[in-house]
């Protein structure tokens, strides 16, 4: 990201922290648990090893990973100290031991291969250069590895899609003004979504990025997408 947009994000993430758990159960009805569960079935599939859970937020995906393979070692990764700090908070007290970075997507602090996979949740449309965060997650899991992403995309049908705009962008914002107190952020949320792909786009840019045999599916009535690639 350029230096002002990084800025931007960061500090909009940080101003959400607190009540960025209470608004995903909102959003989402809950589905969002099921969802990172998902994820980590996923990862499942990777050979042994440790996992990145790139821009954990609070920590939720690299919690359902560990509790999934509690024998793996997850090392949760974010940009955002105050999202790093909520998750702190609820890491405090679990037995799960998970290591918190800071750390940029785009030039991530580890070496080549250091991860079994990478996993990331609703991540990859904020990224200012998705190729070059996409080469970043496959630069640092081993060959064989697993790069595993979940993120909301645009529902297909146009029906439900309509459907879909109007909640998003009508009732998330008043949500966020409401529970978060922060309208500009959960207004931003729908847009994002509206400039980001669709899934089989998202998978060509995952194999252009060097990632084989991607696969995706879509959750949740088609509004998230869970892509796969091999490193």
């Amino acid at each position: 990201m350029t230096d002002a947009k990084a800025a931007d994000v960061r500090a909009m993430f940080t101003r959400i922290a607190g009540r960025y758990d209470l608004m995903n159960t909102l959003m989402t009805a809950g589905r969002h648990h099921a969802w990172r569960r998902a994820v980590a079935q996923a990862v499942a599939a990777a050979p042994s090893g440790s996992v990145l859970d790139l821009a954990t937020g609070t920590a939720d995906l690299a919690l359902a990973v560990q509790a999934l393979a509690p024998d793996r070692i997850v090392v949760a990764a974010d940009f955002s100290e105050g999202m790093l700090g909520a998750a702190r908070l609820k890491l405090a007290g679990r037995r799960m031991r998970v290591p918190l970075v800071a750390a940029d997507a785009l030039r991530l602090p580890f070496s080549d291969h250091a991860f079994a996979a990478v996993a990331s949740a609703f991540l990859l449309r904020n990224l200012e250069d998705l190729g070059r965060g996409l080469g970043e997650m496959r630069r640092v899991t081993r060959p064989g590895g697993l790069v595993v992403a979940l993120e909301i995309v645009r529902p297909s049908p146009p029906a439900w899609g309509v459907l879909f705009g109007l909640y998003f962008h009508r009732v998330v914002p008043v949500l966020g003004a409401l529970v978060a107190g922060d309208r500009q952020a959960y207004t931003y949320l729908p847009r994002s979504v509206d400039r980001f792909l669709v899934p089989a786009e998202l998978a060509r840019a995952m194999e252009e990025a060097g990632l084989r045999n991607v696969t995706w599916r879509t959750l949740g009535l088609g509004t998230v997408a869970l892509h796969v690639g091999r490193a």
